[in-house]
């Protein structure tokens, strides 16, 4: 059949809106209303509280100015810097320099006084004697200097191999490194002590001589002469008595900010020997959600008229501080929305309060149609049979989709879908360990979800597991990911949700972890051993076996030491060789004070019911990218806990709550959210489930290479398994290294193969599949209709759906066929059966 005229019949029959949501493009998911979105700021009323920060000023006469904000709280908690009012009242002491910059005038100390909108500020000021400047250090005074410059940034001269023969540690974290590099290599030409203006690292800088990295500061600048008297001085790399950085601290903290407003942030250094200082100029700034906020160089946050919350970080040599910041949709007092959400349960409950704080109101309950495809598809991914269909539409009996959810979680399709979604993430390639080892994993992983194993158990057969890879699946892991840097990498990701790769060069730029942390986690894996068969790319077979040696050890790349086993903010190991370290990181990573195993898998699990998890991409948690609602999070970590670390009784929850059963549609409130689940997220089918579903409602299976006849596309167990469909809607492919994630986004490829292919035309037009069935039927176009409905959108038609989609039936037995088929066709191609709303 001509392509083109299969799209003028599908016009022909789209032309009133055959169906709910007309055709688009896959990936326009298209809201059903146009609703206002209200950006304008409240205003300020009903102060509450006046804040000063710091509330003590302690300044030196000479050095410099200290960074002071001024913010009005109201009586809801919204938090407005004022500090651009505020009127100092004359004194002696001290002087403002411009809106945020406070210095001493005169030494003395007093309580001082301004005032804001009639309401008085009282804050204590000291200032002390001017005093000869302490000398330049190159760790306390230089290193900030060139890291607020962006000199030691990953494109700059901390990128591999640093630029132009001059390298920087990433972000600073090996200070003495840098030194070395900047005093001593390459004979010193990079300073010259007895004339530092003519120094190549400033004549570079400011570009007196070319410079690749552009000009980084201004002669005569602050950051000009700090590095210029540091040569003058003698390039000290720490003065004597120099107490170390103990932690910087951002203010003001958590709070709920107006929508559209700006606040200034402080930034804080504080040391061993107590002191602290001013280091909002120097600190790097970042945020977690560039759509909700801005900030700029000198600590400056501007909020979106969008609600939500989101982290502003700071970070200054090698230390990081963050604050988490509230959004409200309007000038809301944190009580709840009205609407008619109803809470079945903890999840409920803990969702109203986050929509309650960010002035939220839920969408309305979706249909009974909705529900119960949504439910088969995220549960078991699978469409509703037209049985099953019809049974639960003419239930009337009370808490339905209660009994319906045990019996969706009860489909004996559970552990195949399942137990896909975990190959992605742990599925080798093929090519690298040998077919018969791929295929091994994927029947232990089937087995283990078809028998709901706990998750802690099934995640210590996988770090404990001794054998070969032709014995049990999880030997196949070690056989694919063989140097303990590569395991610590996956597991770290897979089981904790923690990204250390980047760790294994530099300190992370925004989290606490280290090479250190790095190392010392891929020290478990140091006494992990292997005997047979080696791999030998392209066709690896043979057999490995795996199994425990003491004697083995991981070492440090920059200082060479042995590392000690020690997990992410885990207990150090002393005892290396009484028993297999795997077995101790085992117990402490599915032990009850692991504060990321349960957090972890519940933000996978809710991401595959809500389209993202709490935390987004799932395996990324860290201060710069903070989890939505963390209380419903840690909420539904302890509920897995106390529950054995059953998978399913945590997706009943789930499926049961009334958040999971909300309609897509937006309401006036929730309309640009995409982040906090007040309304369901529309996703597309991933590929198995897609073309199962095609499957399904053609009523003519799939052929597979290599598989039994009638095999479902969720069973397929390698990527070697020839498919354009799932090629074509992004199965991964396993020449990458796991863990694998899925692209969700919709492509014109996708569309267009829909609509063109040869093989989902010849399900259609078969002459055993449905469509031929129901042409030779003494069924009524009316009844072939809704039969057509009910099997795609698991509903009945609407009157118009009806009547058009009827009228596309011809009456005669020869072109009946033809127009079942066409209408077939035309409902496949939709967003409704495409994505699960």
């Amino acid at each position: 059949m001509n392509p083109y005229s299969l799209a003028k019949r599908m016009a022909r029959l789209l032309e009133r809106s055959v169906i709910s949501m007309a055709f688009l493009p896959l990936g326009i998911s298209v809201l059903t209303s146009e609703l206002p979105i209200s950006t304008t700021p409240n205003t300020i009323s009903d102060i509450k509280s006046i804040e000063v920060i710091p509330q003590t000023l302690t300044l030196k006469l000479g050095d410099g100015s200290e960074t002071f904000v001024v913010s009005a709280i109201d009586k809801d908690g919204i938090r407005r810097d004022v500090t651009s009012d505020f009127l100092l009242e004359s004194n002696d002491i001290i002087e403002r320099v411009g809106i945020y910059q406070i210095r001493g005038k005169s030494p003395g100390s007093a309580t001082l006084s301004g005032t804001w909108n009639n309401h008085r500020i009282a804050f204590t000021t000291s200032v002390s004697e001017e005093t000869d400047p302490a000398p330049l250090s190159f760790v306390r005074d230089i290193l900030p200097t060139l890291s607020r410059a962006g000199c030691n940034g990953g494109s700059c001269h901390a990128k591999p191999n640093g630029q132009n023969s001059f390298e920087l540690s990433v972000f600073a974290y090996d200070p003495k490194s840098d030194y070395d590099e900047i005093v001593s290599d390459a004979r010193g030409r990079r300073i010259f002590p007895a004339f530092p203006p003519e120094s190549l690292i400033l004549q570079k800088a400011t570009q007196a001589v070319p410079h690749k990295g552009g000009k980084r500061f201004e002669k005569g600048s602050l950051e000009y002469n700090r590095i210029s008297e540091w040569i003058a001085e003698g390039t000290r790399y720490t003065t004597p008595g120099e107490a170390p950085l103990s932690k910087i601290q951002i203010s003001p903290g958590q709070g709920r900010f107006a929508p559209g407003s700006r606040h200034q942030f402080r930034v804080e250094a504080h040391y061993e020997d107590g002191q602290t200082r001013d280091v909002t100029h120097m600190a790097d700034y970042a945020v977690s959600d560039k759509e909700l906020l801005a900030v700029s160089t000198s600590g400056g946050v501007e909020f979106g008229n969008q609600s939500g919350q989101g982290v502003v970080l700071a970070r200054y040599m090698g230390h990081n501080a963050q604050v988490k910041v509230t959004i409200p949709n309007h000038h809301t007092d944190g009580t709840r929305t009205p609407s008619d959400f109803t809470e079945t349960n903890f999840i409920d409950t803990l969702a109203a309060n986050h929509f309650a704080n960010l002035g939220l109101s839920p969408s309305a309950r979706c249909s009974d149609s909705t529900f119960l495809r949504r439910a088969f598809l995220d549960g078991v991914g699978r469409l509703p049979t037209i049985a099953e269909t019809r049974e639960y539409l003419d239930d009337e009996r009370p808490a339905k989709r209660k009994r319906w959810i045990t019996r969706i979680l009860d489909d004996p399709r559970y552990g195949d879908y399942w137990a896909n979604k975990w190959a992605d993430l742990l599925r080798p390639n093929p090519d690298r360990v040998g077919v018969k080892s791929v295929f091994m994993l994927d029947r232990w992983l089937r087995q283990s979800f078809r028998e709901n194993r706990p998750y802690d158990q099934f995640v210590r057969e996988i770090i404990n597991h001794r054998g070969s890879n032709h014995g049990e699946g999880p030997a196949v892991i070690y056989r694919d990911r063989r140097v303990p840097t590569e395991l610590s990498s996956m597991f770290s990701q897979l089981f904790l949700g923690v990204r250390m790769e980047c760790a294994k060069c530099h300190h992370h730029p925004f989290e606490k972890w280290s090479q250190a942390d790095f190392y010392q986690f891929a020290a478990y894996f140091g006494s992990l051993k292997q005997k047979g068969a080696g791999l030998s790319p392209p066709i690896s077979a043979g057999t490995e076996v795996f199994y425990f040696a003491p004697g083995g050890s991981v070492k440090h790349p920059i200082t060479d030491e042995a590392m000690l086993p020690k997990a992410p903010d885990g207990p150090v190991e002393t005892e290396l060789n009484q028993e297999p370290p795997r077995q101790r990181l085992a117990e402490w990573l599915t032990g009850s004070g692991n504060p990321y195993f349960s957090r972890a898998i519940v933000n996978r699990v809710w991401a595959n019911f809500f389209s993202r998890g709490f935390v987004n991409p799932v395996d990324d948690f860290r201060d710069s990218n903070p989890p939505v609602n963390e209380p419903l999070l840690d909420g539904l970590a302890e509920h897995l806990v106390k529950n054995g670390f059953d998978l399913k009784k945590l997706m009943s929850a789930i499926m049961n709550s009334s958040l999971y059963q909300l309609s897509t549609n937006p309401n006036e409130s929730n309309l640009n959210d995409t982040k906090n689940f007040s309304r369901f997220y529309r996703k597309r089918l991933p590929a198995e489930t897609l073309l199962d579903a095609i499957s399904d409602v053609t009523r003519v299976p799939e052929k597979f290479d290599g598989m039994p006849p009638g095999s479902r596309a969720v069973e397929a167990w390698t990527y070697k398994i020839e498919s354009q469909f799932l090629d074509a809607f992004s199965r991964p492919n396993a020449s990458s290294d796991p863990p694998c994630e899925r692209d969700e986004k919709s492509s014109v490829v996708q569309a267009l193969h829909l609509m063109h292919s040869d093989n989902i035309q010849s399900k259609l037009s078969a002459p055993k599949g449905w469509v031929a069935s129901l042409a030779s039927s003494e069924k009524s176009p009316r009844e072939i209709v809704e039969q057509l409905y009910l099997a795609v959108y698991t509903r009945y038609p609407s009157s118009e759906e009806r009547a058009i989609a009827e009228a596309a039936i011809p009456e005669t037995r020869s072109a009946r066929a033809q127009g079942i088929e066409d209408l077939l066709w035309a409902l496949i191609n939709t967003a409704e059966f495409v994505f699960n709303h």
